[in-house]
């Protein structure tokens, strides 16, 4: 029998995104917050208690395993429970040998005062902190970071969908706009034939007079050459497919969309260098507009 076929789900992501993850467990709590914003390269910026610093390498790893590019700035709060909270002790042997020590030396003196509760407390050993166990929560903060990652991805998913539905639908005018040129191309280079030939009587008969009858035509044909833009309008179609093509790509397509962006542009310019009526010259800006808006967006797409 043959068996079924699974689509492969392609997901573009923007590199914008927050998430924030709080869990617990019988050591305490721990929160995370991660804020992604776009850059060229993935470049992470941890905030990190103390405590927890060790952790470092691996939290670096987890990054790199979920996300190729942006700025993200990671953040971890937390809070141990009370009888974690309550670990102070008291050395009673010392402050009871201050004591001792302390009338030995008033018995020979016989004068002075005594030390006070501030000064006992200041004395190196008398307080001592109770070494607390942070690997259960060491363990619990690399697992809600997973999650925290795993819901960031959701957040550049979501908008990253939206991105591409964008570039899309701006792809698909730009199409418009080439095929609208291409129908209006021999209309508009009808009008100008026919502007060149009033603005050139003179010319006409000075040529006429020479018996070059050709001169005219060549020079038209040497003028549409030169405002041919057939070749622009099929890279414009060649570049928009590749945009298509680009965004059904599994991978992190951002910095080849950005390519193609300004590929975009570039023929949009020689376009509108080239034209010689309002009609395509409309066009042009047209495109430059949308390119614009969708160059922008790019700018977010990891």
């Amino acid at each position: 029998m043959p068996t079924a076929k699974h689509e492969i789900q392609i997901v573009i992501r923007s590199m914008t995104a927050f998430a924030r993850v709080q869990q617990s467990n019988e050591a305490g709590s721990i929160t995370w917050e991660l804020r992604s914003v776009n850059h060229r390269y993935l470049e992470p910026a941890l905030k990190l208690p103390e405590d927890f610093r060790q952790l470092e390498p691996e939290i670096r790893k987890l990054l790199s395993k979920h996300l190729t590019r942006g700025k993200v700035d990671v953040g971890l709060r937390y809070k141990l429970e009370q009888r974690q909270q309550d670990g102070i002790s008291l050395n009673e042997d010392i402050v009871h040998n201050l004591r001792e020590v302390e009338q030995q030396v008033l018995n020979i003196v016989h004068e002075g005062s005594k030390m006070s509760v501030a000064d006992i407390l200041s004395w190196p050993g008398v307080i001592t902190d109770v070494e607390r166990d942070f690997s259960s929560l060491n363990a619990l903060a690399l697992s809600s970071l997973e999650n925290a990652l795993e819901q960031l991805q959701q957040g550049r998913e979501t908008e990253g969908k939206a991105l591409e539905e964008m570039i899309r639908s701006r792809c698909a005018q730009v199409s418009e706009i080439v095929a609208e040129l291409r129908k209006h191309r021999p209309q508009m280079m009808t009008a100008l034939r026919e502007k060149w030939e009033a603005n050139l009587d003179d010319k006409l008969k000075q040529w006429r007079e020479t018996a070059n009858e050709n001169r005219l035509e060549q020079e038209l044909v040497m003028l549409a050459q030169k405002l041919d833009v057939e070749e622009e309008l099929d890279r414009l179609d060649t570049h928009v497919a590749e945009v298509i093509n680009v965004l059904g790509r599994d991978e992190a397509v951002g910095r080849r969309l950005d390519f193609l962006m300004q590929e975009l542009n570039r023929e949009a310019n020689t376009l509108g260098s080239k034209s010689q009526d309002s009609a395509t010259t409309q066009h042009a800006v047209d495109l430059k507009v949308l390119i614009e808006q969708m160059r922008e967006q790019v700018q977010n797409i990891e």
